[in-house]
């Protein structure tokens, strides 16, 4: 559904990701695993047209180089970024009618917003509330709701684990394993949590220093030493 060959991301004169390649097959949950600073971040940036980048990216076996961001999202792939991003000073609702603004019809969008609900009912509850009063895990909710509101194909999550109450950690991953499984949405998943990152999904890739060093199945990711002394603590 995705792939990406031969990747290069350039910061100034400095290279941040040099010929990155990976496959995403469709209705999959393929994850990247790497140390702060290997690039991964900057590679889902590139992949959804925030950053320029040399090499090819292709959706559905269509080309995506030279397309802005809210193309690429109306081809059906969307990004949640790391940190959330959500718009603070909006509410709940405001947050999520954003994620639809590609659609045109008053009836989908409404279908759509009692989609996130069922998957996310919390957020039903917190609909009148501002966004920026949340707590870690609800605004981490918020951010894969509203990119659920563009009725996507692909999702792109970036550490959807970072800053949330350990307790909710497990909940927001099931979630995402929901999603994945009930609306068979391919998703491309980084996260510093190697061990639960590797647990959801079927296939990774390991960046280092902006280079992949190893693939393969997450089982074997799993049980490979090097894997588990660099990234599974031993």
């Amino acid at each position: 559904m995705l792939e990406v060959k031969n990747l290069q991301v350039r910061y100034g004169g400095v290279t941040a990701v040099q010929s990155v390649s990976i496959r995403v097959m469709p209705q999959t949950i393929v994850t990247l695993i790497g140390a702060n600073g290997a690039g991964k971040t900057t590679t889902l940036k590139a992949i959804s047209g925030l950053l320029k980048y040399g090499g090819e990216v292709l959706f559905e076996g269509k080309p995506l180089n030279n397309l802005a961001p809210h193309q690429i999202v109306k081809r059906g792939l969307c990004h949640v970024p790391e940190g959330r991003l959500i718009f603070a000073n909006l509410t709940v609702l405001e947050n999520l009618m954003m994620g639809a603004y590609l659609q045109q019809s008053k009836t989908v969008i409404q279908q759509q917003l009692e989609h996130v609900f069922s998957i996310f009912p919390r957020l039903k509850e917190r609909l009148p509330q501002i966004g920026g009063t949340l707590s870690g895990g609800e605004q981490q909710m918020l951010a894969i709701g509203r990119a659920l509101m563009s009725k996507p194909k692909f999702l792109m999550l970036d550490e959807p684990s970072l800053g949330i109450a350990p307790i909710l950690v497990r909940t927001i991953f099931e979630k995402i394993k929901e999603i994945n499984r009930l609306e068979k949405i391919a998703i491309l998943l980084v996260e510093q949590n190697a061990n639960l990152a590797l647990e959801v999904s079927q296939y990774g890739y390991v960046l280092e220093t902006g280079k992949i060093i190893l693939e393969g199945t997450s089982e074997s990711l799993r049980t490979n030493e090097g894997v588990k002394a660099a990234y599974l603590g031993g």
